[in-house]
């Protein structure tokens, strides 16, 4: 186990320019890494089954729904805390690994409902995220514009959003077409906090957690990609 020493590594706008490439560059080979380990294991969840049977124990049970939306809320804070943790680089990535899984098991939702219905909403799902990764990422790098004030506003987005998801489990109503639209958005203001966070905030050493941090915005912007186009063409 190779242990970390806590106050190792400086804020990333104060390195060396070769220190910040260096970190840059090791960030975003890991997001590579997760967002493979992310197709790998949706597409394990998918051909063993599982996803079907994860559909059916959720099928017409509110309550179900309440209980899954709690635990990966709690394991998304556990797999934070480890990717952000001094005690070891193994628990950083046992954080990312943890994150990455339980993001794929839980987006086999609407990933089979588009296989199901229109199959060619997951490829142009696929296509504009990245194409709004890329701009949001080229807007953060050539502004170099500081938006970590940012993060006040997601905060209080985020419960808001997920008040909003909770009533609609709980009385039964659709988000639609709006909803998703807006969480777009939200998602797209969650890539560009985290992409200008590892350009001025982390500290050199913290490559995972930050890795952590930018897959969990891009998964976010695709999730409500994928459910925008499923509603835009009356099948969500």
């Amino acid at each position: 186990m190779s242990f970390l020493d806590v106050g190792s590594g400086q804020i990333v706008a104060n390195a060396a320019e070769s220190e910040r490439a260096a970190f840059i560059q090791r960030t975003y080979l890991h997001l590579g890494g997760a967002i493979v380990a992310y197709a790998v294991a949706v597409t394990f969840f998918l051909q063993t089954g599982i996803a079907n049977a994860f559909m059916g124990v959720l099928a017409g049970s509110s309550w179900m729904w309440l209980l899954v939306m709690a635990a990966y809320m709690g394991i998304s804070m556990l797999a934070d805390n480890w990717a952000h943790s001094g005690v070891s680089r193994e628990r950083q990535y046992m954080g990312l690994g943890l994150y990455v899984v339980a993001f794929a098991f839980l987006s086999t939702l609407p990933i089979t409902r588009a296989l199901m219905t229109a199959p060619d909403t997951l490829t142009y799902a696929v296509v504009i995220t990245a194409a709004l990764v890329g701009g949001l990422t080229f807007t953060a790098f050539s502004t170099k514009i500081n938006f970590s004030f940012m993060g006040r506003f997601l905060m209080i987005g985020g419960f808001v959003a997920m008040g909003v998801i909770v009533a609609a489990i709980l009385f039964g109503f659709s988000l639609g077409l709006w909803f998703s639209g807006a969480m777009i958005l939200f998602a797209a203001a969650s890539v560009l906090y985290s992409t200008s966070n590892i350009i001025h905030e982390y500290h050199t050493n913290q490559h995972v957690a930050a890795s952590l941090s930018l897959f969990s915005s891009v998964g976010l912007l695709f999730w409500y990609v994928l459910q925008f186009l499923m509603a835009f063409m009356g099948d969500d």
